[in-house]
């Protein structure tokens, strides 16, 4: 008794099938005659397909070009903000970090990163320098009574390599360092940047970190 609904079943799906049948082909021909039809249109518009391809890629490129412009600008305008040491005494230092990475950028770095912020391993900017260098900066937007002390600069000298795997290092302050601090960075080859160090970078009479 109990096989007797399945058999139902079978013999119903078969029918249908089979009743279906007529419709699956008629659907299959006109798949393939809409393929042909298509295939031959673009075999006889070769021209035509390519030139809207054409069209196509370079309005793309156009669009590309229009963004890169418009953030060189957008990065120009910033950085312009900056020949002054003044704008630096007054920021955040998450404002700091960034504004030190817009510097990386104008010098012409690549692939420049914040990540500074809790568990960033003494590292606030990481960029790639055009020699192709990795570098780690600290960034320590400090007022003028604050400097940089050796506990800071070792922390760095403990990551940028192992941790971060960067080539250089440098620690930049709108302050000073101490003198222990300034003797451990030259031992070790770490770029103190001070607060005049930052001003000439920033308005383009002095070097970069990695410079």
């Amino acid at each position: 008794m109990a096989r007797r609904p399945v058999r139902r079943r079978r013999s119903t799906v078969a029918r249908r099938l089979k009743q279906n049948t007529p419709l699956l082909g008629a659907a299959a021909l006109v798949a393939v005659v809409l393929g042909t039809m298509v295939v031959q249109w673009l075999a006889q518009h070769l021209l035509l397909v390519a030139a809207f391809l054409i069209v196509g890629a370079g309005a793309g490129a156009a669009v590309l070009r229009s963004r890169v412009r418009a953030r060189q600008r957008e990065l120009d305008a910033r950085t312009a903000r900056l020949r002054h040491i003044g704008p630096f005494l007054a920021m955040t230092p998450k404002a700091f970090e960034h504004a030190l990475a817009d510097l990386c950028r104008r010098d012409g770095c690549t692939k420049v990163k914040v990540v500074g912020g809790a568990g960033d391993l003494a590292a606030d900017v990481l960029a790639t320098t055009p020699a192709g260098q990795r570098i780690l900066i600290q960034a320590k937007r400090y007022g003028p009574r604050t400097f940089v002390g050796s506990q800071d600069v070792q922390k760095v000298n403990g990551t940028y390599r192992d941790v971060h795997h960067c080539d250089l290092a440098a620690v930049v302050t709108t302050s000073s360092f101490t003198k222990a601090a300034a003797a451990f960075c030259a031992q070790v080859g770490i770029r103190a940047v001070d607060q005049r160090a930052l001003a000439l970078w920033a308005d383009g009479r002095g070097g970069a970190p990695w410079v």
